[in-house]
């Protein structure tokens, strides 16, 4: 079990490190570089490399933001193989629900218990 948990520790800290390099020494906004982890999570899954990574280091892999892009990717291959070419428009969605569903009700219970104010 220790391994298991350093192995996770190990991959989603390097994941993480290269989101906080971007953050430090691009001129990126932090909204790009996330959408840019989702994308490489897609393409990395895409040339089949994510699916090992994430059997290797389980939520260290899964949990981060190319975890999601991976989600999304493994879930139009599937659904294109059960309901062909409209599985490329609902496999995604599909596959992600549980948690695109878990972040909103997580934003509007979080609107609904915090006061709103203004960045100034």
């Amino acid at each position: 079990m220790f391994i298991d948990i350093l192995k996770a520790f190990l991959v989603g800290g390097a994941i993480c490190a290269i989101g906080q390099l971007l953050i430090d020494y691009t001129k990126l906004t932090p909204a790009r570089i996330l959408t840019g982890f989702v994308v490489a999570g897609v393409i990395i899954s895409a040339v089949g490399l994510y699916k090992p990574l994430a059997e290797f280091a389980g939520a260290g892999a899964t949990v981060p933001l190319t975890g999601f892009g991976h989600l999304l990717a493994e879930g139009v291959r599937r659904y294109v193989s059960e309901d062909g070419f409209i599985g490329i428009f609902t496999g995604g969605m599909t596959a992600a629900a549980g948690g695109i569903t878990a972040a909103i009700l997580s934003g509007l219970i979080a609107a609904i218990v915090f006061k709103q104010r203004d960045k100034n």
